[in-house]
């Protein structure tokens, strides 16, 4: 029989994949974690609701139907169809301040153990773009000037197209 508390090894190469950004936040969904901290869905919404005060909205809320659909969409989801057990309620959004409080609110050495990791996905995720800053500037500004471009090629075949004028040949023919 499995000890609820042993501790099996995450592979921590797929957190960066379970990270989104949504409310221009980084966050992670309640059914990613509850794969990761080896709970039930359920368990792990009794234990935020237990401790309220643990998860203000800053920490913790849940997703519209309309964010809902834009995750499923970016995930590739696209069953609705709730008779394969589909969600009865939309899933729970956590930040990285969040998901520190669910391992104390689960209350079990997996869930230190995940917590941890996670993170550290999240500060080598913050460090990465704050090394590169100067990096994705440039890509801004190079975007910025490809759309200048493109609308600057959008004149031009414009101008030819309204100017262009549209001859027709004749045939004469000799009998």
């Amino acid at each position: 029989m499995k000890d609820e508390n042993t501790l099996i090894p995450i592979d921590e190469t797929n957190i960066p994949d379970m990270i989104y950004t949504i409310r221009g936040r980084q966050v992670m969904i309640d059914s990613d974690l509850v794969g990761l901290y080896q709970v039930t869905t359920g368990n792990l919404n009794k234990a935020m609701k237990r401790n309220t005060a643990r998860f203000p909205e800053q920490f913790c809320f849940q997703l519209t139907e309309l964010e809902y659909q834009n995750l499923r969409f970016q995930n590739g989801t696209s069953s609705t169809n709730n008779a394969h057990g589909g969600r009865r309620y939309m899933p729970y959004i956590f930040t990285e301040w969040g998901i520190a409080m669910l391992s104390a609110a689960l209350k079990s050495d997996i869930a230190v153990d995940v917590s941890i990791k996670i993170m550290d996905t999240f500060v080598r995720m913050r460090n990465f773009f704050i090394s590169n800053k100067d990096m994705f500037s440039r890509l801004d500004r190079v975007e910025l000037k490809q759309l200048e471009t493109d609308k600057k090629f959008e004149e031009v075949f414009n101008y030819i197209a309204s100017n262009t004028e549209v001859r027709q040949k004749t045939f004469m023919i000799d009998f």
